[in-house]
């Protein structure tokens, strides 16, 4: 971790630095990503990284990336850049908590912490540590790889007005979410993003959540599913970076450093790129499409839902250590940093609301 944190502060003599040496023999890498490569701003951090990459090694270093259609191997990632087909991979952690279900602090759990709190523990306490402590046992390094922000909680082709709702149900969800759906009577199932809208308009699902209306409204969910449900299970989604440790180690120093700065500049560019991206689809669905409800899950519904991820998390922590001290560590940062959401952020926009009233 020392190793990294001195790369991001070597930031500006890096940019600068394509020295003969570096320029000497071009080192070529090849990425793949979860998602197909039109799919912005999921694909936004491999494509900004590429490029960066080339801008500030001077050609030396470059990275080729592939999206699903390429690869045809969506949830796939972890194995080919742990086995080498590839030197590095774009996903989502939480699809790995079949290998490990650690890694799914690295993503978001139900009822967690917010973006800015998240980035927080990652990058000024002990979140970067347990990151690569629960992915050195897959040889791979894992880096933040951009942040959708609270997610909403999904497409419903009825009303949920009680628990009863939930039942039988067919629904695409994933990570922790999808286990306390099934808890509460959900037949839950994992789809690819090319195959979701068809799916859902076929009946092989009756629900969905995707992201936010700055991805959903362009995969056209409301056409088939017009309850649109505000979010809890995925408060700050962050995607992630992996990186084959041995390929990382043949690096230079400077190609060493400048990877990592791309990718932090780029993981934090989505997280605003997404933002902008939902903020002008929220106010078309005004106007453009009016039939949409917005709805929030019922009190009892919600209730039941945190009552679920509770057990959950206390029982994957009662039979891992690990998971445990992650969990811990989650838990006693976002008890301080909530302090400080509220009497900021919240209190900030609870203030000028009224102002306005």
């Amino acid at each position: 971790m020392k190793f990294i944190r001195n790369c991001f502060l070597a930031v500006a003599a890096v940019a600068m630095l394509a020295t003969p040496a570096m320029a000497a023999k071009t080192v070529k890498w090849k990425l793949a990503m979860t998602w197909p490569s039109t799919l912005t701003p999921l694909a936004s951090p491999p494509l900004q990284v590429a490029k960066l990459v080339k801008e500030m090694s001077g050609g030396s270093f470059v990275i080729k990336v592939e999206g699903k259609e390429k690869h045809k191997a969506p949830l796939g990632i972890l194995d080919m850049v742990k086995g080498g087909q590839y030197q590095m991979g774009h996903s989502g952690s939480y699809y790995w908590k079949g290998k490990d279900i650690s890694t799914i602090f690295f993503t978001t759990i139900p009822f967690g912490m917010t973006t800015a709190e998240q980035y927080a523990w990652f990058y000024y306490d002990d979140g970067m540590k347990y990151m690569q402590q629960v992915y050195d046992r897959f040889k791979v390094l894992n880096f933040p790889g951009g942040n959708t922000g609270v997610q909403m909680g999904g497409w419903f082709k009825k009303e949920i007005n009680s628990l009863d709702d939930l039942k039988g149900l067919k629904m695409r969800i994933p990570g922790l979410a999808g286990e306390v759906f099934a808890k509460l009577g959900v037949n839950v199932t994992n789809i690819p993003a090319g195959e979701l809208y068809t799916s859902l308009d076929r009946g092989t699902i009756d629900a969905l959540e995707w992201v936010g209306p700055g991805m959903d409204i362009k995969m056209g969910f409301y056409k088939v599913a017009p309850y649109y449900y505000t979010g809890w299970h995925e408060p700050a989604s962050e995607m992630q970076f992996l990186i084959n440790k041995r390929a990382f180690a043949k690096l230079s120093a400077e190609h060493k450093a400048i990877l990592i700065t791309a990718m932090k500049a780029a993981s934090a560019d989505m997280y605003y790129e997404n933002f902008a991206a939902s903020a002008n689809a929220w106010e078309q669905m005004k106007t453009e499409f009016p039939d949409i409800k917005v709805k929030t899950f019922p009190l009892p519904v919600l209730k039941a839902m945190k009552k679920a991820t509770d057990d959950l998390l206390n029982s994957y922590a009662a039979k891992d250590p690990q998971f445990k001290e992650i969990l811990e560590s989650q838990k006693a940062f976002m008890k301080k940093a909530r302090q400080w959401t509220i009497i900021s952020d919240y209190n900030y926009i609870k203030t000028t609301m009224e102002l306005d009233q």
